[in-house]
Formats: C-alpha cells, sequence, structure tokens
C-alpha cells in the first residue's frame, strides 16, 4: 500500500501526526484507523463472495482485477488462441519504421539496413519518384511586408 514512501517521507510523517494529534491522542488513532481499514477490507471481501455466489459455479475463476482494462487485455493477449506470438515474433517494428522513414527521406532502403529484403527494382530506379522533402516556393507578391507601426 506504501511502497513508494521512502524513509525520510515516513518520518516526515511521523513527526507531522505527532505535532497534529499529540502523542497522548496518537495511539488511539492509529487504533481508530486500523480497525476502520479491517472492516473496509472485511466489507469488500464479503461483498465479493456474495457476488461470486450469486453469479453461480461458471464464474468460480472469476477475479475482480480482470474488470480493469489493463488487466484484461494482458490476459487476453497472453493467451495464444489468436496466434498473437506468432505475429509477434514475426514483425520487426524498428525495420518497418526505419523503411517508412528511408521511403519519405528518398534513401535506398536495400543497402542501409540488414536482413531479408526484396529483390525488386526500387522506384528510384523507375524514375516515378516524388521528392516530398523539397518545400513548395512561395508565390511572389506585390504587397510590401506588414509594419505593425504603421498602422
Amino acid at each position: 500500500m506504501f511502497n513508494d514512501i521512502g524513509p525520510l517521507e515516513l518520518v516526515t510523517l511521523i513527526v507531522l501526526a505527532v505535532l497534529v494529534f499529540g502523542p497522548d491522542k496518537l495511539p488511539k488513532f492509529i487504533q481508530d484507523v486500523t480497525r476502520t481499514l479491517r472492516k473496509i477490507r472485511e466489507f469488500s471481501d464479503n461483498a465479493k463472495n456474495d457476488i461470486r455466489s450469486e453469479l453461480g459455479p461458471e464464474f468460480k475463476d472469476f477475479e475482480f482485477e480482470d474488470l480493469n482494462p489493463k488487466a484484461f487485455l494482458r490476459k487476453q493477449l497472453d493467451n495464444d488462441e489468436l496466434g498473437l506470438k506468432d505475429i509477434r515474433s514475426t514483425f520487426d517494428l524498428k525495420r518497418e519504421m526505419a523503411e517508412l522513414t528511408d521511403s519519405v527521406n528518398g534513401h535506398d532502403t536495400a543497402s542501409a539496413l540488414p536482413g531479408p529484403t526484396s529483390s525488386a527494382p526500387t522506384s528510384a530506379a523507375s524514375g516515378g519518384r516524388v521528392d516530398m522533402t523539397k518545400k513548395p516556393e512561395a508565390p511572389m507578391d506585390d504587397r510590401p511586408p506588414f509594419d505593425a507601426d504603421a498602422t
């Protein structure tokens, strides 16, 4: 619950609690807080058990942590019914992104990247390449530049 609290922060919280509640009321306050937390845990455990019993035996392995979207997706993606592990092992994101970047920048991808490449001729050899890196020239304008002081 408090895994990210360091020793200095813990000492600061203790000193602050002694200053706020006083040394004579602090033990009773700690007991009240722990009792309240225990009751909340009991209430949530009872509610979970009631829900499981109402759902029936079909949902005996139902976990409430699965309702978290991240946990649900992680559990479904780890299940190999869809064959995602095969797709994940054959797909190289770095190579795909490098090929895309090189094609946008107009570089030859066959000599830049190791690995399997096709022996098909590139579009540079055919001469039908469009250079997307050149910026279009601005049209000539006869108007003078805008002067904020003149208006």
